[in-house]
């Protein structure tokens, strides 16, 4: 069943300068938990401070496995939402895949079990041949393999289209789903309740918005 910490957790997540890592960051503060975020423009530590979280300033495109399991060493859980954000396809590679396995191979090393995985719709397989987005799609599915491999107490999370439109609380989810869009406060916070329900762990789902409260649509598949 989905429970809420009795004691603050710290949770890492890299890419944490993203839209949806910023609605983590402040539902997670705003419930006591401590929050290490990990990000590579150290130009935005600043407001990433301000959001509550304790700025780390690292490139997962240029750090050692060494310095990523130090900067998330003593955390409770990892969460990986890094994104190249499209467009170069080596770039994309690089941080949606490789970015992915080093901080798969960092949780290991800093003897961190939790893992959670922001990956995206479809990315199950099969995947895309062609058009603009085989590149990323592959990235997204070759990662998750990747972490599926692992050791690592994993939840794979696939949102559909992203939106900032305001949250509803309420998404189908489930393996497979309906192609749709999710506000991106809602996807952190299936992300807040996944990391919080033992159940999700093994689980790999897709979510858009829908029908169901979050709490009651991630219980229903535990």
């Amino acid at each position: 069943m989905t429970t809420t910490p009795t004691t603050p957790q710290r949770i890492a997540i890299i890419g944490a300068t993203g839209k949806v890592s910023r609605h983590v960051i402040t539902q997670l503060h705003a419930r006591g938990d401590d929050v290490i975020a990990i990000f590579r423009n150290g130009d935005r530590s600043s407001e990433i401070a301000e959001l509550g979280a304790t700025p780390v300033v690292l490139d997962i495109e240029q750090a050692t496995g060494a310095a990523l399991a130090q900067a998330i060493a003593g955390s409770d859980a990892v969460l990986f939402s890094a994104g190249a954000g499209g467009g170069d396809a080596a770039r994309t590679r690089a941080v949606d895949f490789d970015g992915a396995v080093l901080a798969m191979a960092a949780a290991s090393a800093a003897g961190v079990k939790r893992f959670v995985m922001v990956s995206a719709m479809g990315a199950g397989g099969p995947v895309p041949t062609d058009g603009d987005m085989v590149t990323y799609y592959q990235a997204k599915h070759d990662a998750d393999e990747a972490l599926m491999a692992t050791g690592l107490d994993w939840t794979i999370l696939r949102p559909g289209a992203l939106t900032d439109d305001p949250a509803t609380g309420l998404v189908d989810l489930a393996p497979t789903v309906e192609r749709g869009s999710v506000p991106r406060s809602d996807v952190a916070a299936v992300i807040v309740a996944a990391l919080d329900d033992p159940g999700s762990v093994g689980a790999a789902w897709e979510f858009a918005s829908g029908s169901q409260p979050i709490s009651e649509a991630i219980r229903s598949q535990g």
